[in-house]
């Protein structure tokens, strides 16, 4: 089961660039008392939210109180919980991009062809964000799905994207996000990553067996703008109890690549 303890914590300390006289603070700290909720605290105290967050009690308060103003936070008793509301964020994001309109309907024909699910994830920072999911059979212990994070460095669609990364910035990322151990396949020496980061740059696909969590495999391949740069990737995840890495190469790849390579068209033949 993979080390959900690694995945992102909402901390309004988090170290990131901050410009000047450009950056509201308290927009930030609203941000991440938006995202101190998730599957592990979907209801939390006051108390609750200031210590995820690193924010006083009187400052998380006032967050609080706001959201809920705005209705994207309920409150019952001293437990606050986000509202459906707040999904028209996330919604902005998808709808204000053609990709997810052009991918869907193709990815659901691949589906009905291998039997297994299928995803589209972007890269955000050390973690791949889901922005579209075709479930079939429930391959992962925890639940995914549109919003969904995990970390990039053990993961399929991670790797495909990383694998676009130099040298450097592969290095600042094991540098501020070390390699992590989630089962007992996963690649955690730095050297042996990049070579397989280098092999999937190589061969233009990523296969990961079980190496985020146990009997899970994956299979992704990149989704690439006009220019040729990959800005998502497309995965096939299934149980190696019922399908094998060595069949989901051989059987699933090329159907994966056909259809990546139909999604990247139409893209790119988007005006």
């Amino acid at each position: 089961m993979p080390d959900t303890a690694s995945l992102p914590a909402a901390n309004a300390t988090e170290e990131r660039p901050r410009p000047g006289d450009s950056y509201v603070q308290s927009f930030a700290r609203g941000l991440a008392v938006i995202r101190s909720f998730d599957a592990r605290a979907p209801h939390q105290t006051l108390t609750e939210v200031a210590q995820r967050t690193g924010l006083t009690r009187a400052g998380a308060r006032r967050i609080l109180l706001t959201l809920e103003g705005l209705g994207y936070v309920s409150s019952q008793g001293r437990q606050f919980s986000l509202t459906p509301k707040i999904l028209d964020l996330g919604f902005a994001y998808l709808s204000s991009l053609p990709l997810w309109n052009l991918a869907e309907p193709v990815m659901e024909k691949l589906v009905e062809e291998v039997k297994e699910s299928c995803s589209a994830a972007v890269l955000d920072g050390a973690d791949i964000v889901y922005v579209l999911r075709i479930p079939t059979h429930k391959s992962m212990s925890i639940n995914l799905g549109i919003g969904s994070r995990l970390p990039a460095a053990c993961t399929s669609m991670g790797r495909t994207l990383l694998a676009e990364l130099d040298a450097a910035s592969l290095d600042e990322l094991i540098a501020r996000h070390p390699l992590k151990p989630h089962t007992a396949h996963t690649i955690t020496d730095a050297a042996r990553w990049k070579a397989e980061l280098a092999r999937v740059r190589q061969q233009g696909w990523c296969l990961v067996d079980q190496e985020l969590e146990e009997g899970l495999v994956s299979l992704s391949v990149p989704i690439r703008d006009r220019s040729g740069r990959a800005i998502a990737a497309m995965n096939i995840s299934g149980q190696a109890a019922r399908t094998s890495a060595r069949h989901m190469v051989e059987q699933f790849l090329p159907r994966l690549q056909a259809a990546s390579a139909q999604i990247s068209h139409m893209l790119q033949m988007k005006p």
